[in-house]
């Protein structure tokens, strides 16, 4: 039987020779552009207490699918990772029945999170017809940014009840993605 360690590496080294043919095959002459975080988007950070701050525009080579599809990867191989990392605890004789027990709910909570994380973009994306959605636990925080050309004040109290509907009560960063 193939070893877990195995079956990550070829999957991880399939993953590279895919991304690298897209890239080099890709009409836009390999130009992207990393954009942080705290810095994609545009839209408005409400938080549980009310504040509003806006942010500026950031715009990029990639195009919006591209960027949410890169960041839904990338996230998806950090949770994978985890897991592999919590699994190998589980299954080593080197941990206490504590230790154990600790990591099992911890990948638990990173399948439940995903979980969350899919309803809720489903639901937001079946609510209001965006093009895409795309909703990022991390820490207390939840981050939606849609994409749209605008989000009203209305839309943004719904998607952040949608939020606290599914998440409970945690600060969410709600933002949009010109579709341009």
């Amino acid at each position: 039987m193939v070893k877990k360690q195995t079956v990550w590496l070829l999957t991880m080294l399939s993953l590279l020779i895919v991304l690298s043919v897209y890239y080099m095959t890709s009409p836009d002459n390999g130009e992207m552009a990393f954009i942080q975080d705290n810095e994609w988007g545009e839209g408005e950070n409400i938080d549980v207490d009310g504040e509003t701050s806006t942010e500026d525009t950031v715009t990029s080579g990639f195009s919006t699918e591209e960027l949410f599809a890169s960041i839904r990867l990338d996230k998806q191989s950090e949770r994978d990772q985890k897991t592999e990392q919590l699994s190998e605890i589980v299954a080593s004789s080197d941990y206490s029945a504590d230790e154990k027990n600790d990591a099992m709910e911890e990948m638990e909570t990173l399948q439940e999170t995903a979980s969350k994380e899919s309803i809720l973009e489903n639901t937001i994306r079946a609510s209001v017809p965006y093009e895409d959605v795309l909703v990022r636990a991390e820490d207390d925080v939840i981050q939606v940014t849609v994409k749209a050309e605008e989000l009203t004040k209305s839309e943004t109290r719904e998607i952040m009840q949608m939020v606290f509907d599914e998440f409970g009560q945690k600060q969410v960063e709600v933002k949009f993605q010109p579709t341009t």
